[in-house]
């Protein structure tokens, strides 16, 4: 008895790798960026010790993951310009003194005012290359200016940057653990180079999935997390309901009270009795919707066996996300869809590289 105790509880215990040799890691990063990247063995380095100080396993699907996001996000520039930069700006600005309804002269006459480094803030508009240039006029622009401030509502609105186009917000949120010393602030952190490939990694590949192929990461990436396998389960509810949904992974409408449900939810309460489900226990279960646990639950696994019996035939647990993209940076019509499937497509030349 002692024996089979002994075995079971061996058995049961997690298997443990011995952690990667850094240089060999190194080396093997470095090896699968393309031959024109300037300092490959800089971004090796830095994606090596992302992936270290998050112990995230370094075989090659997560490595070539990572450079896939990288090369189609910023194609290996730690502070990537954008085309169009100064017209975009000057254009978000006057559409929030729009709003605001503040005369374009007023406007004007803050722009003129002389900034930190001498140069008026209007200068500094014209001549921003990359965001991390706009993101510091806008700094200062909000912390000397009262125009600034009431423009922006205290918030710098860039809220994406570096070599993977992380969002800010996530940054700051999951800057515990963060392997370098902060140089100013965890904004500042995400436009070099090691900042913005740490959390980048981070929100590509630090969290568990149920997804058997690359591609719906890339789609949550893009997206928001979960947001493929929560498309799927749309598209499980719009068949077994009958009704019609947008497949963008959004299961709740934020902020909705529990009588005005957004149309995801409403949809899933109209299988309220073949769930043996209330309002109140379908919002519980849709509220898991950022979390991997939600596969588990009771909801999901009944909405899929109701979907599937009207079907006839299994449905798929992950579907990539029907979203149009809108950004101020973005000139022509792309999608969710183009995002992952390019990204996917620079994974697998990693892959045979």
């Amino acid at each position: 008895m002692a024996v089979l105790l002994a075995l079971s509880g061996c058995a049961t215990r997690a298997p443990t790798t011995p952690a990667p040799d850094p240089q060999a890691l190194r080396a093997d990063i470095q090896r699968r960026i393309p031959a024109t990247v300037p300092d490959r063995s800089g971004w090796a380095g830095d994606i090596q010790v992302a992936f270290s100080a998050q112990r995230i396993a370094p075989g090659v699907e997560n490595i070539c993951a990572v450079l896939a996001v990288i090369e189609q996000e910023s194609g290996y520039k730690a502070d990537p310009p954008v085309a169009g930069l100064p017209r975009i700006a000057r254009g978000e600005i006057d559409r929030r003194a729009a709003a605001l309804h503040l005369p374009r002269v007023l406007v004007d006459g803050a722009l003129r005012l002389p900034s930190t480094d001498g140069r008026s803030y209007g200068e500094r508009l014209s001549r921003v290359r990359t965001e991390r240039e706009l993101s510091e006029l806008y700094e200062d622009l909000i912390g000397r200016v009262p125009m600034g401030d009431r423009l922006f509502g205290g918030r710098n609105p860039v809220q994406t940057g570096g070599a993977m186009q992380v969002s800010i917000p996530f940054a700051e949120a999951n800057a515990a653990g963060y392997p370098w010393p902060v140089e100013g602030s965890i904004r500042n952190e995400v436009f070099s180079r090691r900042g913005g490939l740490y959390f980048g990694i981070l929100h590509l590949l630090g969290y568990e999935t149920p997804y058997t192929r690359k591609i719906h990461r890339f789609a949550d990436y893009n997206a928001g997390r979960y947001a493929s396998r929560n498309a799927a389960f749309q598209a499980a509810v719009s068949r077994a309901s009958g009704l019609p949904l947008e497949l963008d992974g959004d299961l709740l409408l934020p902020g909705a009270p529990l009588d005005r449900p957004g149309r995801t939810e409403a949809a899933v309460r109209s299988l309220g009795p073949q769930l043996g489900m209330d309002e109140r226990g379908i919002r519980r279960a849709l509220e898991l919707g950022d979390r991997l646990g939600f596969n588990d639950s009771e909801l999901f696994r009944r909405v899929f066996a109701i979907a599937e019996a009207h079907e006839g035939a299994p449905l798929p647990r992950a579907l990539v996300p029907g979203i149009r993209l809108d950004s101020p940076k973005i000139t022509r019509e792309l999608t969710t869809a183009w995002f992952a499937e390019r990204v996917d497509a620079r994974y697998r030349e990693c892959l045979q590289r």
